[in-house]
């Protein structure tokens, strides 16, 4: 069992999760509200306390604990994830020829939340009102598909997709067409869908889509197609403690209470006894506190400075360099705000 920590420790540093309610949630560490604490700013004890840790990682997705820093900041890199990395989306359509079941308006909308995979970092914003674009701030993708009968289709076959040729309408069908000199510039990039497989429409011959459309750079908080995240959140880590030793029937109890791997019952000394193995795994749901002869053993609690972010990638960039654009985005806000406070001084 861990060593109780004192009343004020516990209010600075933990968030308690009570049968009614949950304390400490308010922000304490300021200079001046605790005697014998010094709660003001120190960038060098910032520095020894703030720790990174990537817990896992793959192609699209994020596991990482930041530890050291107030919810403010860790909100601020929430925010920037799904709303200030720009990406490259489709933002304007012109549609030719549209004789499928699906309305004009649908379909634009479909093909604008297509993810596409083009590093945003290379182009440029474009300007307002510009209707043509530039190979520096365009990608012009286009498709156009036609449905026909099936030759070699047997007489007597009921399946579409026997019966008919190029009835299913893919993302994979958007072709890149490139302006200026971008089939030079971006000829190893692979630009187009991220996903081969999505469905945008189903035609029956004679029908077709003819479509030119023009992906622009932009930002989460103008329109959700741009957002580079599925999703970015964060958690506080967990904490339960046992308060008492808890054994046979109860430990089992108790195991049961909490996900699976937080508490584990071991033998010791002929007693089953219960242990904490990982914190990291409980999802905080107090199921131990309906339990009268158990909800004053455990206490239930999350350290207020450990936030575990989960980033899951749509596949434009990696996990890893959206948090690092995330970083670069909130220092030039900070920049930004410095500037304007040496601006405010000098007047």
């Amino acid at each position: 069992m861990a060593a109780p920590m004192s009343n004020v420790e516990e209010i600075r540093n933990r968030v308690i999760l009570g049968e009614f309610g949950v304390r400490n949630v308010h922000t304490t560490d300021f200079p001046g509200n605790y005697p014998g604490y010094d709660d003001t700013w120190n960038q060098k004890k910032f520095e020894q306390n703030f720790k990174i840790d990537i817990i896992q990682m793959d192609e699209n997705t994020l596991e990482f604990d930041m530890v050291g820093i107030d919810a403010a900041i860790a909100n601020a890199f929430r925010r920037i994830l799904l709303a200030e990395v720009p990406t490259m989306a489709v933002e304007k359509v012109f549609i030719y020829n549209n004789t499928s079941i699906i309305q004009d308006e649908i379909l634009a909308h479909r093909l604008g939340l297509i993810p596409i995979k083009a590093d945003p970092r290379l182009f440029e914003y474009r300007n307002a009102g510009d209707e043509e674009g530039t190979e520096i701030d365009t990608i012009q993708l286009q498709l156009k598909i036609k449905c026909t009968r099936n030759p070699r289709a047997t007489k007597d076959s009921s399946d579409p997709s026997e019966l008919y040729l190029n009835h299913m309408v893919y993302s994979k069908d958007m072709k890149w067409v490139p302006i200026g000199n971008q089939a030079d510039v971006f000829a190893d990039a692979s630009i187009g869908p991220v996903h081969d497989d999505i469905l945008l429409a189903q035609l029956r011959p004679g029908q077709e889509l003819d479509i030119v459309m023009h992906c622009v750079k932009g930002i989460g908080k103008d329109h959700a197609k741009f957002s580079p995240v599925a999703t970015a959140s964060y958690r506080l880590l967990p904490e339960v403690t046992l308060l008492e030793p808890v054994e046979g029937e109860k430990a089992e109890r108790l195991k049961r209470c909490f996900s699976p791997g937080v508490v584990e019952v071991e033998d010791c000394g002929g007693k089953r006894v219960a242990k904490v193995v990982n914190s990291r795994l409980d999802t905080c749901s107090r199921e131990v506190l309906r339990h009268d002869d158990l909800k004053n053993l455990v206490k239930l609690g999350r350290v207020r400075d450990h936030f575990i972010f989960s980033v899951e990638s749509t596949g434009i960039l990696a996990p890893e360099v959206l948090v690092s654009e995330a970083v670069k985005v909130l220092m030039a806000k900070c920049q930004k705000f410095l500037s304007e406070l040496d601006s405010a001084e000098m007047e």
